[in-house]
């Protein structure tokens, strides 16, 4: 919407083109008298601690997002956003103290956002809420195989942060070497960094500086309600299953099947962020799951499995959700893996084919576009990432990284981490180019790849921890590589020098090492976590630790039918997910209605009651849109994101509250008609004296 409103406003500043017809001046010529800063003058003090401050915020948020729901949306242009605000903010104010005051230009912004992304991307892709909690003691007992020693580890400061040190930077290194051949000589689009780039464009423009301070605004009205409510709540929670959390919207029964409505500002939030077809694919999944399947496999009980196993059990209805869950992502995620990757080399293929000539050709209609990307283009080669440096840098992590890790984790052998560190350039090579096609990240199923390779090598000795810990090491260095390549997107289309982009991702990773896991060391130390039902279930802490059990031979032990029925349902995933593919290559409107595989796969481990919040959050804007469409696009994604924040950030105080043995005064919580008489005949029976006994 940004944009749209852009081309509106700057339509008065007329040009002419190569063909005597007059246009709208291009983005460039709107900048171009301003100089260009140096990549020393882009890396500014006020810049990282700005990033420092919003890194910290958003890893809250992510973390609490990772320990909930495990979804989490891209919180890029709030972080392109409120860097924007806070060096407004900041420059004022000294400025007034008469302090010199240097212009605040889009590189600079370029480079808060990206540090701030690289901080709170740590918080995801360190597996807080998946491989790295599903090493624990806790995920691990919610299984009956696989509990050995040799395939636990519990957190601990102590090797999370420099495994994190370890492991986190060395793909940074991977694909720096490849960003003239990926952004100019493919042209690769990677839509969000394309995005990002035309947002911060327009914060930087004087026709987009008006509609920036109502965005602010409203983002920060909305955060303040998020966050007051937040605490509101938490009031009514001083016992299990008790407060708005736990309110029965829909009765009883339902609440009893994770249907309900639970008054959550940040699933409302993500619902206004995320597409339609995510949220009612959500719907689909959960009414499939907890609506039909599980009410009927649970009849079965004492036939398909042993009735009296726990409830968090893999050997009863927890591993039918569970590995069903599991069989559906691994369906979706393989059919992806190989369409991204086929389809990459065909492209590939086809650009070395074409005549050097016919790669770029101007005409007479896109003079203004390529004067655009020849400066861009100038600007982007100027500040060289050399091809030695990378590759020097990328052997000493390696070496790093060999030597360390099996310290801390002796069941990763370093000939383990060789072979992946030598498979691993190509991975992130393909995922980078993936990414740049399709702005679909495959660094989670090149993940799960590498729990089957690695937990399958090692065995039941030490299998589950090693899979866990390869994924690790291969997530980090896959998504960190297409996370850097999308920022150089950004920058070529800002003009911010890519040396800038590559010294604040590696400045933000380095922070994030440190203070994701400590944020994590607070929820784990406050909350119960990857408790089933309870406030941060961590669910895919489950699901990765059940794939690395599978990888080590645990199929033998699951519950009747289970086999059977994963396999059905992996087969499912994988025909609709070709089928999807074949509708959108052919152009079928048909395919705009096709549900979401991976989304529907969620609620089968956690339940509807995210899923109404988030289709609630929805439904507003689809209401809002068929009122007024335009401020829907200009102003929904700054109240979702003050939602998410605003609800997220209440994490650090109800943090300290519980630390500090701080309790909330009152539990609400609901009973049935002929619960709440037994409960009213009991205490005439006991006396009056009952609260003070109890």
């Amino acid at each position: 919407m940004e944009g749209r409103e852009e081309s509106v406003s700057v339509s008065v500043m007329e040009t002419v083109t190569s063909n005597g017809e007059r246009g709208s001046p291009t983005m460039e010529m709107l900048f171009d008298e301003m100089k260009v800063p140096s990549w020393r003058e882009q890396i500014t003090v006020r810049a990282l601690v700005v990033s420092l401050m919003l890194g910290v915020f958003f890893s809250f948020v992510v973390m609490n997002l990772n320990l909930s729901t495990g979804i989490i949306p891209s919180l890029n242009l709030a972080a392109g956003l409120l860097g924007y605000f806070m060096i407004n903010a900041w420059t004022k104010v000294v400025s007034k103290f008469g302090f010199v005051k240097h212009p605040f230009t889009r590189q600079e912004n370029t480079v808060i956002q990206t540090c701030v992304v690289a901080i709170s991307g740590v918080a995801f892709s360190g597996g807080f809420g998946s491989y790295l909690f599903g090493m624990s003691a806790v995920i691990a007992a919610q299984s009956d195989n696989g509990n050995t020693p040799e395939n636990i580890k519990d957190p601990s400061l102590k090797w999370m942060i420099p495994f994190l040190f370890a492991v986190s930077f060395i793909g940074l290194f991977s694909v720096a070497p490849l960003r003239r051949i990926m952004i100019i000589d493919h042209k690769l689009v990677y839509p969000s960094g394309t995005a990002t780039a035309h947002l911060i464009n327009s914060f930087h423009t004087p026709q987009g500086a008006n509609l920036v301070r109502k965005q602010v605004s409203v983002l920060f009205k909305c955060f303040s309600f998020s966050f007051a409510w937040a605490f509101f709540r938490w009031f009514y929670t001083a016992g299990h299953d008790c407060g708005f959390s736990s309110f029965p919207t829909f009765g009883l029964k339902a609440y009893e099947n994770k249907f309900y409505f639970d008054f959550s500002a940040t699933y409302v939030g993500v619902g206004i962020m995320c597409p339609y077809v995510v949220n009612l694919s959500l719907l689909a999944g959960s009414i499939l799951s907890w609506g039909i399947m599980w009410p009927y496999i649970e009849s079965k009980k004492g036939d398909w499995y042993d009735e009296k196993l726990s409830p968090n059990s893999l050997l009863g209805l927890q591993g039918y959700k569970v590995f069903i869950g599991i069989a559906i992502i691994l369906g979706d995620g393989l059919f992806n893996f190989f369409s991204v990757l086929v389809r990459t080399i065909h492209v590939m293929s086809m650009a070395r084919m074409r005549e050097p000539s016919s790669t770029f050709i101007p005409d007479a209609h896109a003079s203004s576009l390529s004067y655009d990307e020849l400066r861009r283009k100038r600007v982007f080669l100027e500040d060289q990432i050399a091809t030695k440096y990378a590759l020097i840098g990328y052997l000493i992590f390696a070496v790093i990284s060999i030597v360390a890790v099996p310290f801390m984790l002796p069941q990763l052998k370093w000939y383990h981490i060789l072979v992946i560190y030598i498979m691993a350039p190509l991975f992130a090579f393909c995922n980078s180019y993936g990414c740049g096609l399709t702005d679909w990240s495959l660094a989670s199923s090149y993940g799960k790849l590498a729990i089957m390779i690695f937990g399958a090598w090692v065995g039941v000795n030490g299998g589950v921890l090693a899979g866990l810990a390869s994924c690790t090491v291969m997530m980090s260095i896959v998504s960190n590589a297409s996370d850097l390549m999308q920022d150089f997107k950004t920058g070529y289309l800002t003009l911010a020098s890519p040396r800038s982009m590559f010294i604040s991702q590696a400045i933000g990773t380095a922070i994030g090492c440190v203070v994701a896991p400590s944020i994590f060391w607070i929820f784990y130390k406050a909350f119960p976590l990857g408790v089933p039902g309870g406030g941060y279930p961590a669910p895919y802490a489950t699901v990765y630790r059940g794939i690395a059990l599978l990888s080590v031979g645990g199929l033998s032990s699951l519950p009747k039918h289970c086999i059977r029925l994963c396999l059905i349902f992996f087969l499912i995933s994988f025909f609709i997910s070709a089928i999807k593919e074949v509708m959108k290559n052919r152009n079928w409107r048909l395919y705009f209605y096709m549900p979401s595989i991976m989304a529907m796969a969620i609620p089968f481990f956690l339940g509807s009651y995210f899923v109404i919040d988030m289709c609630f959050g929805s439904f507003i804007l689809y209401i809002w849109e068929k009122k007024d469409i335009r401020h829907a696009g200009a102003f929904a994604p700054a109240i979702a994101a003050g939602m998410i924040c605003g609800d997220g950030i209440w994490s650090l105080p109800a943090s300290i509250l519980s630390l500090a043995k701080v309790k909330p005064p009152i539990c609400m919580k609901f009973l049935s008609r002929a619960t709440n008489a037994k409960v009213d005949a009991f205490l005439m029976k006991t006396g009056p004296d009952i609260t003070t006994r109890l």
